[in-house]
């Protein structure tokens, strides 16, 4: 029998293993087909997107392509006030740029340039297959030089820009300037328009700024460290930065050796020189911005601040920047706080920090942080800074607004001005003159600013109904307040103008700002109104005013020399004393800070003065020269107001009018008061009955505390005020924990508002 014959089973094995494999190969190729199909779905997809983003690429001139890419800021009558960068370029044509820094840069930023469409599918999916196996040094891009370009001329490097409708029209921009300009042109745009770091823009200016000598005066190392410069001009700066600077002009020269630009040994030459050789000495000064930097430091700092905060790119985003600065007000504040024609100031060293806002939307129209400060730019901006209290300024704000707002006081509440100790403890409240004048009307005092009675209304308030009240005034606190930051607050002049600017405007909050409108290159625009929020009734505004009006026009106001005749006006003195342990070593009237803040319909204007070294020898205010911050807020406003309109506050619909006493008072309709009961009978209590929203913290790291010779009471200084503590405040939190506060009144000792300042630190609006 034979073979096949006899294993008959084999053969049909056989046989049906035959079968199979064309079913199995046909399902294999039904996956590969199936696959094909959506890939090339999704690459048709992606087309699809990718065209309709395209479709709404903005347009892309030749002039977008060779201007620079400086930020533009503008001031209220939209006039160009500062140009960064812009001032330090040198436009160079492309016949004199030389070919080897062409080739340097096409070799490390786009080696496919001459080939690739202003796109590049190679250089993409190699990116993505670098960034993937984490096969290069960090992450790589798959941008063309020519994409680079197009995103410097009209788009944004905001974070919240580089999104897939960006990129898709960044590819297509690029794309049509590849067919619109030759190589050579578009490699001259590129190397003029970069961003070189110290606010120099494009290589040419770059040669000069670093090497003293033009492009074409540069050797080998030199060019090469040029090229690399643009992908990081800060970390690359071979000035300030020697070690980053050679790493990246050594890795231009491989770039250039591996594109066969070089030789190695050309390479290794220009390797062995130091990235510090041939640097000048000296480099070129900006010039455009000097007429105008030296008005407008504070103010531009703040602006870049906010533009920072938003994501904007202000060296390489190409912005027009329209701000709320009055650049006329700006000048004479300035001109105020730099020359002696209209105050006379001890020293170059006595400073000040200034802030005007318009009360009806919270722009920020004028700011200084300064005086007498050189030629340094974007310095201590102490227009911002929290770290000094604002002593009796607080008062209506932490203690007689919410005073009205919640316990309905009339402006001639009976309050008590007798002796004080504050809660659970022997440590006594006093003022300047050791005085207590009993029985007196809410007006009273706070015209005169006498601490106790404010301390007591503050009491009767309750901590948590005043914190709710500076709350909707944009001031937020890290830690619970206590009864002595009713004389004291650590705030800014810009928090204090904003929440004094809810005063005059009818009680709405606004939130300070100084920018109005960003324009991006692309031509999109970005407002930055606020909406202003109610912040306290008509009725509390109104009669705060009615009060505040008191300190500058009474006989007996802590605030006359802060007077202007005729013009309808309110505002607050601030004053603070040296701690006791410390009060031995300067005059018994010395201050360490003497701040007023003053309002009229149209402008809201707190200004700060003192040492910045407040604790060294000599570095006090005499009680004479507490007036120098009423005597700047007086020649600023006088002037401000020259073309404004001057209009009297009137009184809403529920308010009424009342004489007593020969003085026309007000109260809330139906909360007449009681003429005969004083808040707080002399015997200070916790009231936590008064305080609706929560715990009092009245005695918050009081209670527990016993006299000792820090805190002992004082004819002449007022104890620091614990608590209080805020977050993350602007400016520079030098943590004085030591001070104490005073008032001063210009013409007589009738003000007692020696108030105590150490009451709360970096609050921020």
């Amino acid at each position: 029998m034979s073979s096949n014959q006899s294993n008959p089973q084999t053969r049909s094995e056989l046989r049906s293993e035959r079968g199979r494999g064309p079913k199995g190969h046909h399902t294999l190729w039904t996956i590969i087909k199936w696959l094909i199909v959506l890939f090339l779905a999704f690459i048709l997809l992606g087309a699809v997107v990718f065209f309709y983003y395209a479709q709404g690429a903005p347009n892309i001139s030749q002039s977008a392509l060779e201007s620079d890419t400086s930020t533009k800021v503008y001031d209220s009558n939209n006039d160009v006030i500062s140009r960064a960068g812009a001032q330090n370029r040198d436009y160079v044509k492309s016949k004199n740029i030389p070919a080897q820094l062409k080739s340097a840069v096409v070799s490390i930023e786009d080696r496919r340039f001459y080939k690739n469409h202003g796109v590049d599918p190679l250089r993409i999916v190699s990116a993505a297959v670098h960034n993937v196996t984490g096969s290069s040094l960090g992450l790589q891009g798959g941008s063309t030089l020519t994409q680079q370009l197009v995103k410097l001329s009209v788009f944004s490097t905001a974070k919240s820009d580089q999104t897939l409708k960006r990129k898709a029209q960044e590819a297509w921009l690029a794309v049509k300037v590849d067919q619109t300009y030759s190589k050579q042109q578009i490699l001259e745009f590129y190397i003029n328009k970069v961003y070189m770091g110290n606010g120099v823009y494009g290589m040419e200016t770059a040669a000069k700024y670093y090497y003293g000598k033009s492009l074409s005066k540069l050797n080998l190392q030199e060019m090469a460290m040029v090229a690399g410069m643009p992908q990081s001009p800060t970390n690359y700066d071979p000035i300030h930065h020697p070690q980053y600077a050679k790493y990246r002009r050594n890795q231009v020269l491989d770039a250039m050796v591996s594109n066969k630009q070089i030789t190695a040994g050309q390479a290794a030459a220009a390797k062995a020189t130091s990235v510090q050789s041939g640097l000048a000495k000296t480099h070129p000064v900006s010039t455009i911005n000097l007429t105008n930097q030296k008005y407008i430091d504070s103010y531009l700092k703040q602006v870049y601040a906010e533009l920072k905060s938003d994501g904007y790119n202000t060296n390489t985003d190409g912005l027009r920047v329209y701000t709320n600065l009055n650049m006329s007000a700006q000048k004479h504040l300035y001109s105020i706080a730099n020359s002696n024609n209209y105050v006379a100031y001890p020293s170059s060293k006595f400073q000040l920090g200034a802030t005007m806002v318009n009360p009806k939307n919270g722009k920020v129209v004028a700011m200084l942080g300064g005086r007498k400060t050189g030629n340094v730019t974007f310095g201590l901006n102490r227009a911002v800074q929290t770290d000094r209290s604002s002593g009796s300024t607080a008062k209506p704000i932490a203690d007689y607004g919410p005073a009205i707002q919640y316990l309905k006081y009339p402006t001639y509440q009976p309050v008590q001005d007798t002796q004080y100790y504050y809660p659970g403890s022997t440590r006594e409240l006093n003022d300047f003159d050791n005085r207590h004048e009993g029985t007196i009307t809410m007006r009273k005092a706070l015209v005169e600013s006498r601490n106790i009675p404010a301390v007591r209304t503050l009491d009767a308030v309750g901590i948590n109904r005043a914190t709710n009240f500076l709350g909707k005034l944009g001031m937020t606190f890290n830690d619970k307040l206590t009864l002595q930051n009713g004389i004291g607050l650590y705030i800014s002049t810009e928090q204090e103008a904003a929440a004094y600017a809810a005063f005059a405007n009818g009680g709405t909050y606004y939130k300070p700002h100084m920018l109005n409108r960003v324009v991006t290159a692309d031509g999109k625009s970005h407002s930055y109104g606020v909406k202003g929020t109610r912040a306290m009734s008509p009725a509390t505004a109104f009669m705060i005013t009615d009060m505040l009006k008191g300190v500058m026009t009474s006989s007996n106001g802590s605030g006359t020399a802060a007077n202007i005749s005729g013009l309808y006006q309110a505002g607050k003195t601030g004053t603070t004393a040296y701690p006791d342990n410390y009060a031995s070593q300067v005059p018994a009237d010395a201050a360490m800070d003497s701040w007023f803040t003053g309002y009229t319909k149209n402008y809201s204007l707190s200004v700060w003065t003192g040492y910045d070294k407040q604790f060294q020898t000599g570095h006090y205010i005499p009680e004479a020269q507490t007036r120098i911050a009423q005597e700047i807020y007086r020649s600023e406003m006088s002037y401000v107001q020259q073309n404004a309109s001057n209009t009297d506050w009137t009184a809403p619909s529920d308010v009424v009018a009342t004489r007593r006493n020969g003085t026309t008072e007000y109260y809330v309709a139906g909360y007449p008061g009681d003429a005969s009961t004083a808040t707080n009978d002399g015997t200070s209590s916790n009231t936590n009955t008064n305080d609706t929203t929560g715990n009092n913290q009245a005695n918050t790291n009081t209670s527990s505390r016993t006299s000792s010779s820090s805190e002992s009471s004082s004819t002449s200084t007022e104890q620091r005020p614990t608590g209080g503590n805020g977050g993350s405040g602007n400016g520079n939190d030098t943590k004085d924990t030591n001070s104490a506060s005073t008032e001063s009144t210009p013409n007589t000792n009738a003000d007692s508002g020696k108030t105590n300042s150490n009451a709360s630190k970096n609050a921020n609006s």
